[in-house]
């Protein structure tokens, strides 16, 4: 890889990682209960126990992307664990035409386009620019 690439590959994995950091496991911890409540509602098999390893597996898979470990494993533990939220949590598909079935297709969507660059990044080597230099 060049220069750029290397510095593009670090951009792109800090930016997922923060993103599967805050807006995944952090933002779950502190918002457990609605989180948890919306889960239900969507019919998550084992609700408790499906967030409780959802916040562990996008913690410590967002810290190893962050610090350049094993980024390629853990990039695509979490396109599987993102293809699993998609079905369950944006199944737009069983909702009727609304402004909530538009927004839950526009979250599936993102999420797809989030899963596209976890492959690539599960695709690649992390590059020489790391967190752990």
């Amino acid at each position: 890889m060049n220069k750029y690439s290397d510095i593009n590959l670090f951009i792109g994995r800090i930016i997922i990682a923060v993103y599967f950091l805050i807006f995944g496991a952090l933002l779950k911890i502190f918002t457990y209960n609605l989180t948890l409540q919306y889960m239900i509602e969507h019919d998550v098999p084992l609700t408790h126990l499906a967030l409780i390893l959802t916040i562990i597996i996008q913690f410590i898979c967002s810290i190893l992307i962050l610090i350049g470990m094993h980024s390629r494993i853990a990039a695509f533990i979490l396109v599987l664990l993102t293809i699993i939220i998609n079905f369950y949590m944006h199944d737009f598909w069983n909702m009727s035409e609304s402004i909530e079935q538009r927004h839950e297709l526009q979250n599936f969507v993102k999420n797809t386009g989030i899963i596209a660059g976890l492959l690539i990044l599960s695709a690649v080597n992390p590059g020489k620019y790391s967190l752990r230099q």
